[in-house]
């Protein structure tokens, strides 16, 4: 029998590893979460909601400016296999960084099947970029940029990390500070196989051109990537791989399972600024 991914022979192999929700008791209990804690940020801190990075509707930004002015900055990519939720569910991980100092960006980008995954890391790219050049104006120090992301968020963090900048986009070649992945995919082939391929509808060309796990370059960028403890080998494995491939090419790069979480409590962290996410950027981050 041939194989479809490594040693699975079957979706419901793969849909196990890969689908999260499967594991849970209550599948809605993540999204009321992040409505509350998103609920709280846009209640209690000061923001300027969709603002446009780009010529469609869903090329928006959500910021959350820090009090003080020239405050480092936080880009944040919003998980959901590229094919679900949007910036609003996440404001809440503005909680946490907020009382540090530090401004937050959530991204909000376009969705599969309306859109490919090569036009959603696009947008990311994109996204990044018009923060460069414009977060001054919030009170951002754009020489003081972290990004971040979460599932399919970290997967395109990781595909801003392969970016020519200097070509593209006219920012110097590592134009970010730090850089943290959480519970990301990084070799997307095996979701060919899985429950999400009506939606994400992955071909040769796409897995190729967005599995950054092969295609590292040699970058400045220092990396946290992480899973939670309670996910499954899978996604240990695929931040492993990762991990792997950036200190081969030479980059820095550190890797740990955050504790007792799970794939959707794993950036609940980021709701709070003593959580080692907030810590781990507010020191990379400091002037």
């Amino acid at each position: 029998m041939n194989t479809l991914y490594r040693d699975f022979d079957t979706q419901a192999q793969i849909d196990a590893q890969y689908n999260p929700a499967i594991r849970l008791p209550d599948a809605s209990a993540p999204a009321r979460h992040y409505a509350q804690q998103s609920a709280l940020a846009r209640a209690g801190l000061t923001s300027a909601l969709d603002v446009p990075y780009g010529p469609t509707l869903a090329e928006t930004l959500d910021i959350f400016p820090a009090e003080a002015p020239n405050a480092p900055v936080f880009v944040f990519l919003h998980g959901g296999y590229w094919r679900a939720l949007s910036s609003k569910e996440f404001s809440g991980v503005a909680l946490g960084l907020q009382p540090l100092g530090i401004t937050t960006v959530v991204v909000n980008y376009a969705l599969c099947p309306w859109v490919t995954i090569d036009e959603i890391t696009r947008q990311a790219r994109a996204a990044l970029a018009w923060v460069f050049k414009n977060i001054a104006r919030y009170g951002g120090d754009p020489a003081r940029i972290a990004m971040g992301g979460h599932s399919a968020g970290a997967h395109l963090t990781a595909m801003c990390l392969q970016t020519p900048w200097a070509r593209d986009y006219g920012l110097p070649m590592d134009p970010l500070t730090a850089a943290v992945l959480v519970s990301g995919i990084y070799d997307i082939a095996p979701l060919r196989y899985s429950y999400l391929q009506p939606m994400i509808q992955l071909d040769d060309g796409i897995i190729r051109r967005n599995s950054p796990a092969f295609s590292v370059r040699p970058c400045a960028t220092p990396l946290w990537v992480n899973w939670g403890d309670q996910e499954t080998p899978e996604f240990a494995r695929q931040s492993g791989r990762f991990h792997q491939a950036w200190a081969a090419a030479g980059n820095v790069s550190q890797l740990s399972a955050l504790a007792q979480a799970d794939h959707y409590t794993g950036i609940h962290g980021f709701e709070s600024p003593t959580h080692a996410l907030c810590q781990w950027l507010a020191e990379r981050l400091k002037g």
